[in-house]
């Protein structure tokens, strides 16, 4: 992972809605914009700000289905910035 993409990483994880979004996904392997905005409360603008960020850091994948993005984890990026943060300790 280059160090842009470690930017727009640490990015989109410093938000506290983008990071419970993460954390769901982790939980549960997907969710779609419906089940993030009745999860965090946000409007469906708001939810889709937090998921474009999400997709363009890299961290998530979206897949459209109907009016809905289905969006998983990306596990390769997340292991790839976890291993960037390993090798700084």
């Amino acid at each position: 992972m280059d160090t842009r993409l470690i930017e727009k990483a640490s990015g989109a994880i410093a938000d506290k809605y983008r990071l419970q979004i993460l954390v769901t996904l982790s939980e549960k392997g997907s969710m779609n914009s419906s089940d993030i905005q009745e999860m965090t409360g946000l409007s469906q603008p708001c939810v889709s700000h937090h998921v474009k960020t999400l997709i363009d850091s890299g961290l998530v994948n979206a897949q459209k289905e109907g009016r809905n993005l289905n969006i998983s984890l990306n596990k390769e990026a997340i292991k790839d910035l976890s291993g960037f943060l390993t090798k700084l300790t």
